[in-house]
């Protein structure tokens, strides 16, 4: 069992998909992205082999934070943009539960954005779904903080003059420890990114791209249909050159991902160019100490085509779990000092007695 599991119980007896499925009607608009992730996350979740009531779900407000509802574990659905600070919380005294948030892009990057950025810096043992469907879906189709700039919308009527942020990119310069990303309709490869989430000490953050079939349907289109998705997608693996595109005679992607000389960008290269030299294809090192080529690769993507999007984890490195660290300044405290009052903490040295 991974070290970010270790202290959970695990199931007494052997589970199926079918006993991480509540008794409550799932309720998204037909076709949601949503199904796809929630079928995807029932069905791995008994690989970890957890006992349920020590999986606790933790959502904010949106369709995506109705979640908690469809899972059979313990669950929370909790206030706007809180769900980091409220899960950060329950990891923090409950070392004995996997905690999970789920959020999308409005809830988590908007008024959630700084409890998201502060969970990620301090590494807790959480780990973060984040659905990216680049739209406000349950308020009707108002623009996220992930709409590209031009985005007609009802609150956008004349386009959205908002630079988007890209999650992936946010997360690598908050230092978050473990940063993938993964696409809805790919259950194989989202059931991979979850494995490696799981397994991560600390702070995991998945975007998930989710479509929106109501109101910003085929956001993802380039990503998923056969004659684009070849050419638009980089699939990471870690000590994999990074090589994307049609077949070439070697049998990997005739592009390759390469680091400029001059200006130390990354950039795309025609490997079945006159001169290309697929010697200079860097190699994905998703262990590197330093996120500078994870965020160089965050930025591949152009924001209004998706085109040269990488999927796949871009970052997992170890570093102190804030819990763990916390649970042994507890301990060394009650060594130190014995028992702590709480009352005395509470009064501090600002405190006086004033004489009737």
């Amino acid at each position: 069992m991974s070290e970010a599991l270790a202290l959970v119980p695990k199931a007494e007896a052997k589970q199926s998909m079918k006993d991480f499925k509540s008794d409550q009607e799932v309720r998204w608009c037909p076709g949601c992205g949503d199904y796809a992730v929630l079928a995807a996350v029932q069905s791995f979740m008994p690989e970890l082999e957890l006992a349920r009531e020590n999986v606790v779900f933790v959502s904010g407000i949106g369709c995506s934070s109705r979640f908690p509802y469809y899972m059979n574990t313990y669950g929370m659905h909790s206030i706007h943009g809180r769900a980091p600070a409220i899960a950060t919380g329950l990891a923090a005294s409950r070392r004995d539960l996997s905690v999970w948030v789920v959020t999308g892009d409005g809830d988590a990057l908007s008024i959630g954005g700084n409890h998201l950025i502060h969970a990620l810096r301090r590494n807790v043992n959480l780990k973060i779904l984040l659905f990216n469907n680049r739209i406000y879906g349950l308020t009707k189709g108002q623009y996220s903080p992930t709409s590209e700039v031009g985005k007609i919308t009802k609150s956008t009527p004349m386009g959205s003059l908002d630079a988007p942020f890209n999650p992936v990119s946010l997360a690598l310069g908050a230092e978050a420890t473990f940063v993938a990303r993964t696409i809805d309709s790919d259950r194989k490869h989202l059931q991979g990114v979850l494995r490696a989430a799981a397994a991560h000490p600390g702070t995991a953050l998945v975007e998930i791209y989710q479509n929106c079939n109501i109101f910003n349907d085929g956001a993802f289109d380039a990503l998923k249909e056969r004659d684009t998705a070849q050419d638009a997608l980089i699939h990471l693996e870690h000590g994999q050159p990074i090589r994307f595109g049609a077949p070439a005679p070697d049998g990997l992607g005739s592009k390759g991902v390469v680091r400029n000389a001059a200006t130390g960008d990354l950039e795309v290269l025609d490997l079945a160019a006159e001169g290309a030299d697929a010697s200079r294809v860097l190699v994905h090192d998703a262990h590197a100490a330093s996120p500078t080529t994870a965020f160089a690769l965050s930025r591949l993507a152009d924001a209004d085509t998706l085109h040269r999007t990488p999927i796949g984890v871009l970052r997992d490195v170890i570093r102190p779990v804030y819990d763990t660290d916390m649970a042994e300044q507890l301990d060394q405290a009650v060594v130190q000092q014995g028992q702590g009052d709480l009352a005395k903490l509470l009064a501090g040295n600002d405190t006086w007695t004033v004489a009737g």
